[in-house]
């Protein structure tokens, strides 16, 4: 992480910056929640470190005076291969939460993808972002629910359905457990509340927290109630033939998030998915889950370009970004990432994070003699990754 204390925005050079800034602007047992991960956090590390063991090999006198970063995912063209990811109940990082990434993201002109269990509803989302959006759904025990936020999507122009498929059940999160979050909060905790008084005067300005997309499904609730509630409904029982069913319902381009594995990758294709997200939660299901960029040369190497393969987990670089590309992902998408920089300063931050990434991209296409995003391949790479990607 960073090394020293960035005191704004403007002194953030990187993602580990936005980070140091979120945590000393976020009361105490928030942090945890955007930070932790399952039991020992082992994957969630791995997530970011395996990237290291990935080496480079540049190539010189390249014409480089004006690299290309446009690409084409789901349907939309989007100016750089980075997207949002969808993450959950963002309004806890900021009062503005998921409308103000929602905003950044079209400004930066790629994807914004909502949660299900977002603080910010289908809908709001919608009229404050002109850019491409995707819903990341959950299958509900109550199919009515999930038909219903399939309709909503289509109606409010999303461009993309993503059913995220490793939320069986909830990982086991222990620091986030410890952070007093759920509702058991000691005075400290208390009083890291009342020394944040940004934070907290922004959350009662914007009123009572909820998991808006659902909300009338809840009931009168408590937002810590809700969650219970979306965990108690999630469909353990889901079987790929459900996943056939919800992709003819959408009828448009449909991401499946959450492969980790080559025959997953194929039943994907099989039941007429148009893009697979290699993910393992950012680390936050199951400890001890290979990393995410481990896992991708395989299925890449498998599919072929059957279906659009995207990179998700431990994005914090611009070249990591690059590393994914040559080892076959369309895109990346991020998410803590992100959140850092909503954390950190809102949607300020959260463009902070985004130009941060895109000029890193761009600097480490420079550097290795790439000249556009298309090109990028295995040949970028050291022999053994190379080898690892091509079979």
């Amino acid at each position: 992480m960073s090394r020293w204390t960035p005191k704004s925005l403007d002194d953030c050079l990187n993602v580990y910056d936005l980070y140091e800034l979120a945590r000393r602007r976020l009361p105490k047992p928030l942090f945890p929640y955007l930070q932790g991960a399952a039991e020992d956090e082992i994957t969630a590390r791995e997530n970011v470190a395996a990237f290291d063991r990935v080496k480079i090999i540049p190539r010189c006198l390249v014409n480089v005076a004006a690299v290309k970063t446009a690409t084409r995912i789901l349907g939309q063209d989007i100016e750089w291969p980075v997207y949002c990811s969808p993450t959950g109940s963002s309004r806890i990082f900021h009062p503005d939460g998921e409308l103000a990434v929602a905003r950044a993201a079209a400004r930066a002109g790629t994807f914004y993808g909502l949660s299900t269990v977002a603080t910010h509803s289908i809908e709001d989302v919608a009229r404050v972002s002109s850019g491409p959006k995707l819903f990341q759904l959950f299958v509900f025990k109550d199919r009515d629910l999930t038909r219903e936020l399939i309709e909503r999507c289509k109606r409010a122009g999303y461009k993309a359905l993503c059913l995220t498929v490793d939320t069986q059940g909830r990982g086991n999160c222990e620091r986030e457990a410890r952070s007093g979050l759920s509702g058991r909060m000691s005075l400290a905790h208390l009083a890291s509340f009342a020394a944040h008084p940004r934070w907290s005067l922004g959350q009662l300005r914007r009123g009572p927290l909820s998991v808006a997309s659902v909300a009338r499904w809840t009931g009168e609730r408590s937002f810590f109630a809700n969650g219970v509630w979306v965990g108690e409904q999630l469909d353990k029982s889901i079987t790929w033939t459900e996943a056939r069913e919800i992709i003819a319902q959408w009828g448009g381009p449909f991401a499946i998030k959450g492969i980790m594995s080559v025959a997953d990758a194929r039943r994907a294709v099989e039941v007429g998915a148009t893009a697979v997200v290699v993910s393992n939660h950012g680390g936050r299901q199951l400890d001890g889950a290979a990393a995410s960029i481990e896992a991708l040369p395989e299925i890449v190497r498998a599919v072929g370009d059957a279906v659009e393969v995207i990179l998700d987990s431990g994005v914090r670089r611009g070249v990591h970004v690059l590393k994914a590309l040559a080892l076959g992902a369309k895109a990346c998408s991020i998410g803590r990432a992100y959140l850092f920089g909503l954390a950190a300063g809102g949607e300020a931050g959260v463009t902070r994070a985004l130009d941060i990434l895109r000029t890193e991209l761009v600097r480490a296409m420079e550097l290795s003699g790439c000249d556009d995003v298309a090109s990028i391949g295995p040949d970028l790479l050291m022999r053994r990754e190379a080898a690892s990607f091509g079979g």
